[in-house]
């Protein structure tokens, strides 16, 4: 099969992208043609001299060309085109009617490239780009259409704006929806009957057992048992007070937090708390190290719209190296169940890292570390598969 992939992250992106990880996937057996975000007025604007910038204006402008072979069945199209930046649009039926305009231009693109490639009966997949995606199963008029949910984005106040009219509207114009969490699919399931939990792929490939002491990390005379957190540490994603109640109820216990801090966890209390120690920002290298020198790992999620539908990826990273986990119960949680303590509240917190201390293993370990190398891109691309033979096997 050809596919066609959109979505919000473009190749050149610095960060983790779930997007990228399914595009280098499904090129393995199929061809892939991934498309960059189109470069709109406010990013010109704003980023003028920005060498991205630059390159995709050079692209508009015909001095350079814009498809890319990245790899053996994959190429990337930079679009020859630019787009308005509109959500500032207080009327959502004014941004839809300009939107169209946007995806008119970018199906424009699209279309020189992959009549150039040669694709014809190709898979529109959309990685919950629900703005610049939306018109474009009109335009390119794909063979099938999938849309991806990997993030509730509707709960964040850009997409909020226009995307509780317009997502659910996309969700059910498209021939299929996956998701990477039950929490996303269940809400995908609200306006298309076709929507599956494809499950989330992870790179797990450093993380594993080894011994690590605190001291190797720079981190002198600490008393154990070690209780830790890896990732960023946000205020929108993380419950300071029950960060705060573990340090409190348990002095005899130090707290280990890795990752970069938000400006509201920077001025926090928990800057005082004596078993309390912030690491600062850790190369991605040396946080398995971080990981192995715990006692037990927390994930003290705060549950929001944010929050609730994300696949919680730093857990798989915990159990990969066979930690016992606790993390608060949420949707997205329910399938790491039989593997990892869920907490209701913070009281519940103490009482499962007590109990999560008292009954570890090498064989509860070698479990965790089994159910955690599961969760591939293979694994998800097949289940992706799947969903997409069995919706057009029962639409024929």
């Amino acid at each position: 099969m050809d596919f066609v992939i959109v979505g919000q992250q473009p190749w050149d992106t610095e960060i983790g992208s779930n997007c990228k990880n399914i595009a280098i996937e499904i090129s393995k057996k199929n061809r892939v043609l991934y498309i960059n975000s189109p470069l709109d007025r406010i990013t010109l604007y704003r980023d003028k001299n920005n060498p991205k910038t630059k390159r995709r204006l050079d692209i508009i402008k015909g001095k350079a060309n814009g498809l890319i072979e990245v790899q053996n069945n994959l190429w990337n199209l930079y679009p020859d085109c630019m787009v308005e930046s509109i959500n500032w649009i207080p009327s959502t039926v004014i941004f839809n009617l300009i939107n169209y305009y946007n995806n008119k231009k970018l199906s424009k693109s699209i279309l020189k490239a992959t009549e150039k490639l040669g694709f014809k009966h190709f898979i529109l997949f959309n990685d919950n780009e629900m703005f610049k995606g939306y018109f474009l199963n009109d335009f390119l008029k794909p063979k099938a259409s999938v849309y991806y949910s990997r993030d509730y984005m509707i709960a964040v106040d850009y997409w909020k704006k226009h995307g509780e009219q317009l997502e659910p509207k996309l969700i059910a114009k498209n021939t299929l929806c996956v998701a990477n969490s039950t929490f996303l699919a269940d809400y995908c399931r609200k306006y298309n009957p076709n929507s599956f939990y494809i499950g989330q792929g992870c790179d797990l490939d450093i993380f594993f057992r080894k011994k690590t002491q605190p001291e190797a990390l720079g981190l002198a005379n600490i008393k154990r048992p070690i209780i830790g957190y890896v990732g960023a540490i946000q205020s929108i994603r993380l419950d300071k007070d029950i960060i705060a109640h573990i340090a409190l109820t348990k002095p005899e216990w130090t707290i280990i937090l890795v990752g970069q801090e938000d400006d509201i966890f920077k001025a926090s209390d928990l800057h005082n708390y004596k078993n309390v120690i912030f690491t600062g920002n850790k190369p991605i290298n040396t946080l398995p190290d971080f990981i192995n020198a715990f006692d037990v790992c927390i994930n003290p999620q705060l549950v929001n719209m944010v929050t609730i539908g994300n696949y919680p990826r730093k857990i798989d990273e915990y159990l990969a190296i066979g930690k016992p986990v606790v993390a608060t119960a949420t949707k997205a949680m329910e399938s790491f169940s039989d593997f990892v303590y869920l907490a209701e509240n913070k009281e519940q917190y103490i009482t499962l890292i007590e109990q999560a201390l008292g009954e570890n293993s090498d064989t509860l370990e070698q479990n965790r570390r089994s159910f955690a190398l599961k969760h591939t891109w293979e694994n998800s691309v097949k289940d992706l598969y799947k969903a997409i033979e069995n919706t057009l096997s029962d639409k024929n």
